[in-house]
């Protein structure tokens, strides 16, 4: 067992509207994203099946040829590979639960996330 802490994991600021906080485990990934309002996630995908518990604000997650609000309170399941892109809709506090782990997030092969758009 091992204990980890937020407040002692960096932030990374990766564009001027996204910022994460990532705890890799042996078979996932965990993080905090900071979200900034009009800030976009390009559209993406990836092997990793994700889970996206919204703590606060309001995103739109785009997903073939589909919109989906998803506020607080709300979580979002996105099944591996399934190309999506989001919008910030409102400064947001997001929870991701990934597996297996995001080995590009691990190698900074995340380009996408490194960029700056805006909706």
């Amino acid at each position: 067992m091992k204990l980890h802490r937020w407040n002692q994991i960096a932030v990374e600021q990766l564009n001027p509207t996204f910022a994460r906080q990532a705890l890799h485990t042996d078979r996932m990934t965990i993080a905090y994203l900071h979200l900034t309002q009009g800030g976009v996630v390009p559209e993406h995908h990836h092997e990793n099946e994700q889970v996206s518990m919204v703590l606060s604000g309001k995103l739109k997650f785009i997903a073939a040829g589909e919109e989906y609000l998803v506020g607080a309170g709300e979580v979002m399941q996105i099944p591996s590979n399934l190309p999506h892109r989001v919008e910030v809709l409102e400064d947001s506090v997001v929870f991701d639960l990934f597996a297996p782990i995001r080995a590009d997030w691990l190698s900074g092969n995340d380009a996408y996330l490194r960029q700056t758009e805006r909706s």
